[in-house]
């Protein structure tokens, strides 16, 4: 009988990658309290738990380097696993490689069961993973490189035991064992990109080739197995390179110690004092989270790129993986705090992108941009950038690809490529055009299921217009300051006063008569976009004041903003959920899930700063516990995470792309941040506690403070932000 694949199981599509590996509840639990480091808070069974979507995964990897594990399971509920990968390829789209121990006589069966294991028997740190299987009494046990990967098994004596090896895609893939204990591979992923496997076992077996599937039978006397390997997407050949380069320099303890020590130097430059245990977890294990992405895939100054199937040499770091939609928000502007140079290397790949397809990518993995979600946030990431003083990258060719990004490619959804007819009447009238429900649709470039999402499109293109507008004003570009700032404005033509919503309108310019709460279809495509009309209202970050005199005034935006807190859902939970499954985390309409709904909290430091003050410490509390079910909506390799970690500090980047921050509530006395420069920002919370969240007074290097903002000039230069806690809202602080 024929091996089946070992993903060839129902956990196989419930498993795309997505987060970081952190230490145990149980080590971090034994640790007395007087003897934790920062990467001892670490815990890696936040979030296991979707809401009901995807949950954070238990990933052990270097920090943003290329191979990543996790084991193959549905969730932490799921006491088996189907088997382990040999790395994850790329953030929520896939693995590649399959490895799994067996003992006895193999069979058919072996490449379908699942290990059963005991989860309090299993060690997850971002830098060694193990693992007992109940009924095999085999212990797994993985630790990291940067090209490399290195497996032990420990084995019973006395019964044969195979490591069995099988492929998660279904193209053109191969095994082939060679002298010297080799094993090479190839496994073809997304159709088209080739992914090279070169390993090492410890101990010599009987081997066996059956097309897609690869087994090694080891002596019965045989305890302990090792398997150390590398990859490459260049070729064969770099496979053993990357292999040569790095792995003769390691056994198994020195790798799993240089990922602890990798792991210690990230960890540790935020040093922070005061808050709970578990605020303390919560901070540092998102602070591990946003370290996952994007990765670095040079190969010995190469990489293969997905954006013009070819091989490239460069100087540079060339980096992948990233969902801009999701991390232009946090992530991108954590980075620039923390690690300037590194995410001067990450748009320099966006330009190498945009230079190698034509297009500047918003959702750049390794086979390409990946068409997703709507807009091109990319440009508001290279504008924050380059305004916070980060200009190791071409910015002239960076802007040439937002600039032909905003007036040629498309702006449907999960589309890329040249502009539509829609993308025309965009430019003429100053909104994306929506079908009346029931309407059916006529571009058929339209995706049937992701559908025109008119009123989120026209939103997010004036965001993108205006970083364009920004960036050509900056470089003194002034046609087009002006060209792209009256596009910026767009946004004002969905705005219905009467019913104080964004609202759709068709190509005839007549507002459609919807319900903005739960119209729309699944996820209120038709007109939004995974949320609905109550978070999109809101959408409209570089331009708050505009935002602000659409709703008449502060006074009627505060009111609409504590609305949005207290409305109902004016239906059963679990019937909106249904239809707005990515709305999760709600306190009134308000989606801590989502990633639109990140800045909305700190929205109240334009009428009521206590109000935010109160909100944020609201949201971190309810929604970002330190346990399985600690991540409201999907993390999106450090999206979410990064919310947490500017939160926690007690500052938030509000509009990306204007270089400033706004103050909110730290649950921390005082957060140490060690810049690149040398220098240290520092935030003192004298008094904070749970109980005491709110500002009576502060003061910015030693100078009053009665505004909730500050530059990031005031961050990098070093400066000291003191906020003094109390009980009660002082209710004057900040407001003018």
């Amino acid at each position: 009988m024929k091996k089946m694949n070992l993903v060839q199981q129902g956990a196989r599509l419930l498993l795309p990658a997505c987060c970081l590996a952190v230490l145990s509840t149980t080590a971090n639990d034994s640790i007395p309290n007087t003897r934790k480091k920062n990467l001892d808070y670490v815990d890696p069974t936040i979030g296991n738990v979707g809401a009901l979507l995807e949950p954070t995964r238990p990933t052990v990897q270097l920090p943003n380097q290329v191979i990543r594990f996790t084991p193959d399971r549905k969730d932490r509920l799921d006491d088996q696993i189907s088997c382990f990968p040999l790395t994850v390829v790329s953030h929520r789209l896939g693995e590649v490689f399959a490895v799994k121990p067996a003992l006895g006589e193999l069979t058919a069966s072996n490449w379908t069961a699942r290990l059963a294991y005991d989860h309090d028997l299993e060690v997850n740190r971002p830098y060694y993973y193990s693992t007992y299987l109940l009924d095999k009494d085999i212990t797994v046990e993985f630790a990291p490189g940067k090209k490399a990967g290195y497996y032990r098994f420990t084995f019973p004596q006395g019964v044969a035991k195979s490591l069995l090896f099988s492929v998660y895609n279904d193209g053109a893939s191969s095994y082939q064992f060679g002298p010297g204990n080799v094993l090479t591979g190839m496994e073809t992923w997304n159709d088209d990109v080739k992914i090279y496997c070169y390993g090492v076992f410890s101990e010599a077996g009987k081997t066996n080739v059956d097309g897609h599937n690869a087994s090694i039978t080891f002596p019965d006397a045989v305890k302990t197995v090792e398997f150390k390997y590398a990859i490459s997407f260049v070729s064969a050949a770099q496979a053993k390179k990357n292999f040569e380069a790095e792995v003769p320099k390691n056994t198994f303890a020195a790798a799993r110690a240089n990922g602890e020590k990798a792991w210690a130097n990230v960890m540790d430059q935020i040093q922070v004092e005061g808050g709970t245990e578990a605020q303390r977890r919560a901070f540092f294990t998102a602070l591990y989270r946003t370290n996952e992405r994007m990765v670095n895939i040079m190969e010995d100054g190469q990489y293969y790129s997905g954006y013009d199937k070819q091989v490239h040499t460069d100087t540079r770091p060339f980096y992948v993986d990233d969902w801009s939609w999701d991390t232009y928000l946090a992530a991108h502007p954590l980075r620039m705090i923390l690690k300037p140079s590194q995410e001067e290397d990450m748009l320099q790949s966006y330009v190498r992108m945009y230079q190698q397809s034509g297009w500047m990518p918003t959702f750049p993995v390794l086979f390409g941009d990946h068409a997703c979600m709507n807009g091109f946030h990319s440009s508001i990431v290279l504008l924050d950038a380059y305004r916070k003083g980060l200009h190791n990258f071409d910015i002239n060719t960076a802007y040439e690809g937002m600039r032909k990004n905003s007036t040629d490619a498309t702006l449907l959804p999960w589309r890329n490529g040249p502009k539509t007819v829609l993308d025309d009447f965009y430019h003429e009238h100053g909104y994306f055009p929506a079908l009346a429900p029931g309407e059916k649709e006529t571009v058929a470039a339209v995706d049937p299921f992701e559908k025109r999402q008119a009123v989120a499109v026209t939103l997010g293109a004036s965001y993108d217009d205006w970083a364009v507008s920004q960036l050509a004003g900056d470089l003194g570009k002034k046609d087009d300051q002006q060209k792209f700032a009256k596009a910026s404005q767009n946004y004002k033509n969905l705005w219905e006063a009467d019913k104080q919503f964004f609202m759709p309108k068709d190509e005839k310019g007549k507002f459609l008569d919807i319900d903005p709460t739960f119209d729309g279809g699944m996820g209120g495509r038709d007109y939004y976009d995974e949320n609905n009309g109550w978070t999109y209202m809101w959408q409209v970050q570089h331009d708050i004041p505009g935002l602000i005199d659409l709703m008449g005034g502060k006074d009627k935006f505060e009111a609409r903003l504590d609305r949005l807190f207290r409305e109902g859902l004016g239906r059963a939970k679990y019937a909106f959920n249904a239809k707005f499954p990515d709305a999760t985390g709600l306190t009134g309409q308000h989606s801590m899930g989502n990633e639109p709904s990140f800045h909305i909290p700190y929205l109240y430091n334009y009428t009521a700063p206590w109000k935010t003050q109160q909100r944020v410490r609201f949201l971190l509390d309810t929604w970002f516990k330190d346990n399985i079910f600690g991540i409201p909506g999907d993390e999106d390799g450090g999206g979410m995470s990064a919310f947490v970690v500017f939160s926690s500090m007690g500052f938030y980047p509000i509009t990306p792309g204007i270089p400033a921050y706004t103050v909110g509530s730290p649950v921390f006395s005082k957060v140490s941040i060690a810049l690149e420069n040398g220098k240290h920002f520092t935030v003192l919370a004298h008094g904070a506690s749970v109980v005491n969240k709110y500002i009576q007074r502060a003061t910015l290097n030693g100078k009053p403070l009665n505004k909730p903002f500050f530059t990031h000039a005031d961050l990098v230069s070093g400066g000291t932000l003191e906020l003094f806690m109390g009980p009660k809202p002082n209710k004057q602080w900040g407001v003018n």
